[in-house]
């Protein structure tokens, strides 16, 4: 990218500083967790280590919908991140370049191994490439939009995010504060328009290999597909906008918290695919809000500590290494072998820690790295830029 297009802003409706917002840093890591967790409960890929087997339908009942959950909150995250930390006069081309620098070199890394150590022999040809341009997503095939690597597939609708984000910038900033509400009903509506045109409109042949109870075409639709993502980022573009104009809810994290898990209740309670994301965005928007504000007023959350912190510069590189650990280990170590409930419970903390290491690994070993070397140009001819805030997870 070499165009010296800005990145379009308007100075009039973003502050004059940036304050930094540690906290939602420490909530990213929840948020991957919970993503980790609803993979650890697959019995097929065979995940789940309980051998009893109301121990595994009560671990896969708990988090049946982490994952949904989590994947929703890094998107509309990360539309809110990159509004909130815009700055005029950047250009199109750094803008894209950090963007891209801070996903392509881990998730190649990641696809790397995965293609070594099992996703070779078990992904179509076809897929390969698809899959490592990070384009996987857009095929309807669910050997192509699952595969090597499976969550990566949320790293397409990230890339799409970053490619629209300099267009949908100026738009999003010129909303007067009045309408800001009515937009971000909006795009509630986008998402449950996305659903019924899915339950509706889409075949409902064939099913999903995992059972979901939908088919392939409703679950790649209704989830996978770049596009009917836009909502939840754009929603987050303008939480940003609320919580810069002081627009946004006066709700404290405790209540926007369990509203959250009020959220996670009621999507296990509807039919599947109005359960994906439609009961748990508005409380994942008012935590997101809730957080930021704590942070701008100065109050100090637990998600602020040094531990949640580190959590959260590693939730990456945790995300994205998360199925490649605990595949391999429960094939090729362990050979698919089930535990009683204590030791299941011991080799689930084995697969977080084991985990853990890994996205340490990736952040100190390649991201870092990667963004000192090539995330800025050599000369710079502006005034030196605000710290650039950490990777959102493009997650699940």
């Amino acid at each position: 990218m070499t165009s010296p297009s800005p990145v379009a802003t308007d100075s009039s409706a973003v502050p004059s500083y940036r304050t930094k917002l540690p906290s939602l840093t420490g909530l990213r890591f929840i948020a991957a967790a919970l993503v980790f967790f609803f993979h650890a409960t697959f019995s097929d890929p065979p995940m789940n280590p309980f051998a009893d087997q109301s121990w595994e339908e009560g671990f896969r009942w708990l988090f049946s919908k982490a994952g949904w959950m989590g994947v929703s909150f890094f998107f509309v995250l990360s539309g809110f991140v990159l509004t909130w930390s815009a700055r005029p006069g950047d250009t199109l081309s750094g803008f894209w370049r950090r963007r891209l620098l801070k996903i392509f070199p881990n998730h190649v890394v990641m696809w790397a191994f995965a293609m070594v150590l099992f996703a070779g022999a078990t992904t179509p040809v076809s897929a390969w490439l698809p899959n490592l341009l990070l384009i996987h997503s857009w095929f309807p095939q669910h050997g192509t939009f699952i595969s090597v690597n499976p969550p990566s597939w949320s790293l397409c609708s990230e890339l799409l995010f970053y490619l629209l984000f300099p267009l949908l910038l100026r738009p999003v900033l010129r909303i007067k504060e009045r309408a800001l509400w009515v937009w971000a009903a909006a795009m509630v509506a986008g998402m449950l328009a996305v659903q019924l045109v899915t339950d509706f409109l889409m075949p409902q042949h064939p099913p999903t290999p995992e059972g979901f109870g939908v088919s392939l075409w409703e679950f790649w639709f209704g989830y996978n597909f770049p596009p009917v993502r836009m909502f939840e980022f754009v929603l987050g573009m303008i939480l940003a906008r609320l919580v810069m104009t002081g627009a946004a809810p006066r709700v404290g994290i405790v209540p926007a918290a369990l509203l959250c898990v009020a959220g996670y209740a009621a999507a296990m309670a509807v039919p599947f695919l109005y359960g994906l994301n439609l009961m748990t965005v508005i409380p994942i928007a008012l935590l997101i809000c809730a957080v930021a504000r704590a942070d701008i007023e100065g109050t100090r959350t637990v998600l602020r500590g040094r531990a949640m912190q580190w959590l959260g510069e590693v939730s990456f590189g945790f995300y994205l290494a998360q199925y490649v650990v605990m595949y391999s280990i429960r094939t090729s170590l362990m050979d698919e072998r089930l535990f009683s409930p204590l030791p299941a419970v011991l080799v689930l903390l084995g697969f977080f820690f084991a985990t853990l290491l890994a996205g340490w690994l990736l952040l100190v070993c390649v991201e870092r790295p990667v963004m000192r070397r090539w995330a800025r140009p050599a000369a710079r001819t502006t005034a030196p830029r605000d710290e650039e805030p950490q990777p959102v997870p493009a997650l699940h």
